[in-house]
Formats: C-alpha cells, sequence, structure tokens
C-alpha cells in the first residue's frame, strides 16, 4: 500500500521508485466511533513492527481516525515494549492477551477506562408542547442511516447517572435538561446497564 512523502519522517530511507514510498500496514478494523482496531495475529519481529505501526499511525492520522487499540496476544509479548515507546498505553488485560490504546488527534481522550460493566443512558426530553428531541448519530452503529433516535450515551466513572443523563444531552444537542424521573432499567447479557431517563427542558432553554 502506498503512503505519501512523509513516511520519510516516520520510518527512514525506504523508496520503491517514482519518488512513493510503500510500507506494509497493520491489517485494522473500523470500531464504529472513528478509530481503528488491530488485532495482531501474524509473527512480527521488533524492528519491522515498529516501522509498520509508524507508517500505520500515520495513515490513520491522515484519515482523521481517532483512537487506535491494538490486541497483542500473549505470543507476541515481544512487542509489548514496542508498542508503549510509540506512545501507547495499557487499557486492560486477559489471560490469553493485552489491548493497548492511543489517542492521535490533539483533542481531549475519549477512550474509556476499563470496566467490568458500563452504564447506558437514553433520555426522552420534552417540551412544554408535548415535542420530544431526537437526534442523529454522527458515530456509531446509526451513523449515516438517516434514523432518528433519543440522545444516548455512557456515564462516566464516578458520575451520577441523572447527571450523565444530562450531560450526554447537552453534548449531543446543546440543550440543558433537567432530571425529572427513571423510567426503566435493562440489563444486557454483555455487562451493559440501561436506564431510562425522562428529562425535561431547562428554563435556560
Amino acid at each position: 500500500m502506498s503512503v505519501s512523502m512523509d513516511l520519510r519522517e516516520v520510518v527512514g530511507s525506504q523508496v520503491c521508485g517514482n519518488g512513493v514510498w510503500h510500507t506494509e500496514l497493520l491489517p485494522a478494523t473500523n470500531d464504529g466511533h472513528g478509530g481503528v482496531i488491530v488485532e495482531m495475529k501474524e509473527h512480527m519481529d521488533s524492528e519491522t513492527f515498529v516501522i509498520v505501526l509508524r507508517a500505520s499511525m500515520l495513515q490513520w492520522k491522515q484519515q482523521g481516525k481517532k483512537g487506535v487499540w491494538i490486541k497483542l496476544p500473549i505470543g507476541l509479548v515481544h512487542l509489548v515494549e514496542t508498542t508503549v515507546k510509540e506512545g501507547f498505553r495499557y487499557h486492560h488485560a486477559e489471560p490469553s492477551y493485552l489491548m493497548l490504546v492511543s489517542w492521535i488527534p490533539n483533542t481531549p481522550n475519549n477512550i474509556p477506562a476499563n470496566v467490568t460493566h458500563r452504564v447506558r443512558v437514553g433520555a426522552i426530553i420534552l417540551n412544554d408542547k408535548k415535542e420530544v428531541l431526537t437526534v442523529q448519530e454522527k458515530s456509531g452503529r446509526f451513523r449515516g442511516t438517516g434514523i432518528w433516535k433519543i440522545p444516548t450515551g455512557v456515564v462516566d466513572e464516578g458520575e451520577d447517572i441523572f447527571m450523565g443523563a444530562i450531560r450526554e444531552v447537552r453534548e449531543e444537542t446543546g440543550v440543558d435538561t433537567e432530571f425529572v424521573e427513571v423510567l426503566g432499567f435493562r440489563y444486557g447479557v454483555c455487562m451493559i446497564k440501561h436506564v431510562l431517563l425522562p428529562l425535561k427542558l431547562s428554563d435556560r432553554n
């Protein structure tokens, strides 16, 4: 795969002709939130890996990617030090692998901390006319589908559920709301709790 001439500053003097730089890139899939997931399976020595990783990071930066997840199986533990030296940090570990992450853009890091469960909230917002506020996702599985939905999101670590709902609505719509009551809970097999919270528009709107 071809990469721009900026690669010279990243991987050194490896050129295949015609002024176009070529290097292998890490296999990656989109994560649905503007980032990529790399699941390493094939053996690679550290010297080759650092070149391919740098080229891949450059490519992802040019593509506007955000979070980068690299899953290293225990058999590739020799690549951990190289990955950390390239700016990645530990996210979580399981008996068979280690997950490392990096945030590319110069914006607040939105990669969630590792947890054993996650609480998601959905907010129903009504105005005085009984109209419901809905949104279309800019990222996630509904992006580009044209589907309208209620604002949803994930409660931050240590954050009150009600405040999390108010914050998510403000972040997604710019609208200030007030908590009214909890409508219901749903517990999923993937260890995710869904809390449905009705909110009303704040008097400030």
